[in-house]
């Protein structure tokens, strides 16, 4: 599995922000086209032009899966439009081999007033399948996409799962040599997505794989490595943890923004609160305690907390909340400290900010604080996509044939012992 099916070599578009120069840009590109009989090549932009993509080279085999991570308006689909041929590049070279199955955008070939069967027949052969071939795969192409009462209603009445369930079920059924798949997995419930992961991991081992998409968790279950996308540019990690890291910095917010979130607010009779935490640096498993010192006007019955730590992708991925705890709290009149622990706290490296809501079993909370502060999560562990728990491992029995073997954390910490 040698053969490279995708060859890009310092590959750059541009684009205009005036509809108006663009237009005007591209008579003049079209015109020195004709007059010169080959592709303007200008590295220079003009006013309002803008490098959409900039200088991106690589190569991707056949039995290689290349997951495209960026930030909305990285590049990203850009560049996959340019590998399919729907734009051409202002400099480099792009060349593919094989047959090209793509899903780009959510229902992009489909004619709305034509049936699902009909699009099926016009979509399929202009990726390249002969009429009898695409008969030959019809019940195929309906039954992966589970849609068979709908197949024919004009298209223009299916919602957005059912169009990509269709769209993803015929690329999927050319066989095809290189597949380009953008966001396209983000809609639809999850046992078609997981149905489709599991048509990916059959395809790819005989086809280039290239897959946009947010989530790291389906970057970390498809991909064998990260493209990582900034500003235009292109950096390819073949470790798809170090590449979901570098997504995951680029997204993290600055002190500033961290400032401009941040909310905290009492309400009667809660007339001062402050929190603490017990530091802002802690080992993962390790121990986090928080402190909430109030003053109340008169006393509150039947407190209600919560804490929540949520990640730099702005998820919550922690809460503690006394809901399950035996016997009620209550607060008296005047000042009360309120103290709990998480631990262990099983978290992966990275810095979280936390919330915390307190609750007289009203609507309306006593206190209100998001992005109040945040702390920091020191870990040797490799975690998986966005997966932000990891439990300790050690404790792992396995049973066979009659002999046990126990399983526990290595003396450096990395990995996993054995012992009889």
């Amino acid at each position: 599995m040698t053969e490279a099916l995708i060859k890009v070599e310092g590959v750059s578009k541009k684009f205009c922000r005036s509809l108006r120069k663009s237009l005007w840009y591209g008579m003049q590109d079209l015109g020195n086209e004709i007059l010169s009989h080959r592709h303007a090549s200008n590295n220079n932009l003009r006013p309002d032009e803008f490098w959409a993509t900039k200088d991106i080279s690589f190569e991707l085999k056949r039995g290689e899966c290349l997951g495209l991570v960026g930030r909305n308006g990285a590049g990203k689909t850009t560049l996959l439009r340019m590998l399919n041929g729907l734009i051409k590049p202002d400099q480099g070279r792009i060349e593919m081999h094989g047959r090209i199955g793509a899903l780009i955008a959510l229902g992009a070939g489909f004619n709305p007033i034509l049936t699902g069967r009909e699009n099926i027949f016009v979509n399929a052969t202009v990726l390249g399948l002969t009429s009898k071939e695409v008969e030959s795969k019809l019940d195929e192409i309906i039954d992966f996409a589970e849609i068979r009462e709908f197949i024919d209603t004009p298209v223009q009445s299916y919602s957005s799962g059912m169009s990509v369930r269709l769209g993803f079920a015929i690329a999927a059924s050319i066989q095809p040599d290189v597949l380009l798949l953008d966001e396209v997995l983000a809609v639809g419930d999850a046992a078609f997505r997981h149905k489709c992961y599991q048509r990916i991991n059959r395809l790819v081992s005989n086809c280039a794989v290239i897959i946009v998409s947010h989530s790291m968790d389906q970057i970390g279950a498809i991909a064998n490595k990260v493209g990582f996308m900034h500003s235009g540019k292109l950096e390819i990690f073949n470790d798809t943890t170090a590449g979901i890291s570098a997504y995951n910095r680029i997204n993290r917010q600055s002190e500033l923004d961290y400032d401009l979130d941040r909310t905290f607010s009492i309400c009667e009779p809660i007339t001062h609160a402050e929190v603490s935490l017990s530091s802002e640096r802690v080992r993962y498993g390790g121990r986090l305690e928080v402190r909430l010192n109030i003053t109340s006007a008169v006393g509150v019955e039947g407190l209600m907390i919560s804490f929540t730590g949520v990640n730099e992708n702005h998820q919550p991925v922690m809460n503690w909340n006394n809901k399950a705890l035996r016997g009620r709290i209550d607060i008296k009149e005047g000042v009360s400290e309120l103290r709990f622990t998480i631990d262990p706290l099983l978290l992966h490296q990275g810095r979280y900010f936390w919330n915390l809501w307190l609750s007289d079993g009203g609507i309306a909370p006593l206190i209100y604080a998001v992005n109040a502060g945040f702390f920091y999560v020191d870990s040797d562990q490799s975690p998986t996509g966005e997966i932000p728990y990891l439990p300790d491992p050690s404790g792992l029995r396995v049973t066979t044939a009659g002999e046990e073997k126990l399983f526990g954390i290595s003396p450096v910490g990395r990995g996993l012992s054995q012992s009889p």
